[in-house]
């Protein structure tokens, strides 16, 4: 496990969603994960796909329930709005109690910037939460209950995981307008070291919301779908 973090260290805080912390010393993957209660598969499936970028499961989606992925994702959501979210907002906070009066305003409309985009990561967390993880959990519980409603078929014809793709919203855009603001427009500061960090942070969650998306896209996405196939042809539809 040691030598995962060596050899990628951003990799750090996708460990810590499920719950492991350093201090495992020479111990496996496997031996981690098993005393972690997480599953192997699922964890190398996400690691891999927040390291390489081309990285597809392919073969492996049926290695693991789509239980864990709900609580990865939901342990994700959390990370984001009571961590990193507000980490962020306190470097905004200190710059905006320091600044000089010509720096008030950007500074102000900068504040504004990430109070919307706050508000847009949480509206699109919450519609995850209450809309598209109970329905991925409703498909599995279908097949392996032997029971499914006729009300979750309408939903797989109607509105299959593929809209939910299509309609993913970019959680970018705001993020990549803030860091222009800064960069281009803001003038010179006199919390200058407080400036660089709030974009390396910035920066560094931009990095990390492509990353989760991406990880949606390539392993999420696919796992639900092959869970509807499932149920239609396990119930003759």
């Amino acid at each position: 496990m040691a030598e995962i973090i060596l050899k990628d260290y951003q990799l750090l805080p996708i460990m810590s969603r499920f719950g492991i912390k350093l201090g495992f010393g020479n111990k496996t993957v496997e031996e981690v994960c098993t005393e972690k209660g997480v599953n192997v598969a699922f964890f190398l499936e996400i690691l891999n796909s927040y390291h390489n970028s081309n990285y597809y499961p392919d073969n492996h989606l049926s290695d693991f329930n789509a239980a864990v992925m709900v609580d990865y994702l939901t342990n994700t959501h959390n990370y984001y709005l009571k961590s990193k979210v507000p980490h962020i907002e306190l470097f905004i906070d200190k710059m905006e109690r320091e600044a000089h009066e010509d720096n008030s305003r950007n500074i102000a409309l900068l504040k504004q910037f990430f109070s919307e985009y706050k508000i847009d990561i949480k509206h699109h967390f919450k519609e995850e939460e209450k809309n598209v993880f109970p329905y991925i959990l409703d498909l599995e519980k279908a097949i392996s209950s032997s029971n499914c409603e006729q009300i979750l078929i309408n939903k797989i014809k109607q509105e299959p995981i593929e809209v939910y793709e299509r309609n993913h919203e970019s959680l970018e855009v705001k993020l990549a307008d803030m860091k222009n603001l800064i960069i281009r427009f803001l003038p010179p500061l006199n919390c200058e070291d407080d400036c660089e960090h709030l974009l390396t942070e910035l920066f560094e969650l931009e990095c990390d919301i492509e990353d989760h998306t991406r990880m949606e896209e390539k392993v999420l996405i696919p796992k639900v779908k092959m869970l509807e196939e499932k149920v239609l042809e396990y119930y003759g539809v």
